[in-house]
């Protein structure tokens, strides 16, 4: 692909920019419990926002006293369950990209833990060895 201004042919990305590992992290992820735990994800929306919106805040998915890497809320009115994670707080967190990939999976067990109520450890057997 040719620069618009240049004309010369732009460089390409050898690492994956910011937002595009952090969405491998979490994809990373979300196989991981699929091939433990389906029924941890089945039926659960998993999204992720910059940060935690005001909308959230209001909702209760969020503690109002802390900045939260994640939220989650119970199925309701025929709308999934669902859970958030908040890529900025996630990312401040984390020392570097292994600590990220760590620290999204984490988070993700965590939040499906306190919705469907199963152990971290029935959701991924190796949960406490990523620590």
């Amino acid at each position: 692909m040719d620069n618009r201004l240049t004309g010369h042919p732009a460089p390409l990305r050898l690492t994956p920019s910011r937002v595009d590992y952090f969405l491998d992290c979490l994809d990373d992820s979300i196989a991981r419990i699929e091939a433990t735990c389906p029924e941890a994800v089945r039926g659960v929306d998993i999204g992720i926002e910059p940060v935690p919106s005001d909308a959230a805040m209001w909702q209760g998915m969020v503690d109002h006293n802390a900045i939260p890497l994640a939220g989650a809320i119970d199925a309701a009115n025929n709308a999934p369950a669902r859970v958030v994670l908040y890529e900025r707080p996630i990312e401040r967190r984390a020392l570097d990209r292994d600590d990220l990939a760590a620290l999204v999976h984490r988070t993700l067990v965590e939040q499906l833990a306190s919705l469907t109520g199963r152990s971290a450890l029935d959701i991924d057997p190796r949960f406490e060895d990523d620590w």
